[in-house]
């Protein structure tokens, strides 16, 4: 085995087993290492410039890996964030984001994306940060996602808040109070208050 190889491994598990193609260049990985690396399968591409150890355990949810890397400043949202928080029956066939009003569109060619253009406050508000195999995912908090659906009730529909605000409402823990604050952030109190009232 040659040290380039090995060093490339070694950089490789130092980032959680996860590199696009500029981070390893940057970390000191020859392209021409990586791309033998591809070829022999050592390293699988997850998407376009996103590389990753074969021998690494399967992903729990590789897409939202994927765009964690590609799209570390966009924010799991809506379907994607429900999802990650069991609020939903619904299977995402793509990875709902947020980015803010000001920034450009992203380019992925997969996975397939939805994208959502937040304002800066509504973008800010209540962002948490999870671990997906070592990549860190930016996700909008249980009571936000809330708050956001019943914003964009009418491109993910509102049986989906709906269900959500059920099961949300069936858990130990829960602050209606806290879904009322992102509500007044994204400005739905007032559509939000009664399926709020009749919850408690």
């Amino acid at each position: 085995m040659t040290t380039a190889l090995r060093q490339a491994r070694q950089l490789f598990r130092r980032h959680g087993g996860i590199l696009r193609t500029g981070e390893a260049v940057t970390a000191g990985i020859h392209p021409r290492t990586l791309y033998a690396m591809r070829e022999s399968g050592e390293v699988e591409m997850l998407a376009r410039g996103v590389y990753r150890l074969a021998s690494m355990p399967p992903l729990a949810d590789p897409d939202l890996a994927t765009v964690a890397k590609r799209v570390p400043n966009a924010v799991a949202c809506l379907i994607s964030a429900l999802s990650l928080h069991e609020l939903t029956t619904q299977v995402p066939h793509e990875v709902h984001i947020a980015i803010r009003r000001s920034v450009g569109s992203p380019v992925l060619t997969y996975p397939p994306l939805r994208v959502y253009r937040f304002s800066d406050a509504a973008f800010e508000a209540g962002i948490e940060t999870r671990k997906i195999a070592d990549v860190s995912l930016r996700v909008y908090s249980a009571e936000k996602t809330l708050a956001d659906c019943f914003k964009y009730r009418n491109r993910i529909g509102l049986d989906v808040a709906l269900e959500a605000l059920r099961v949300y409402r069936n858990r130990r823990k829960k602050n209606f109070q806290k879904v009322l604050e992102f509500a007044r952030v994204c400005r739905v109190e007032r559509v939000i208050r009664p399926y709020l009232e009749a919850s408690v």
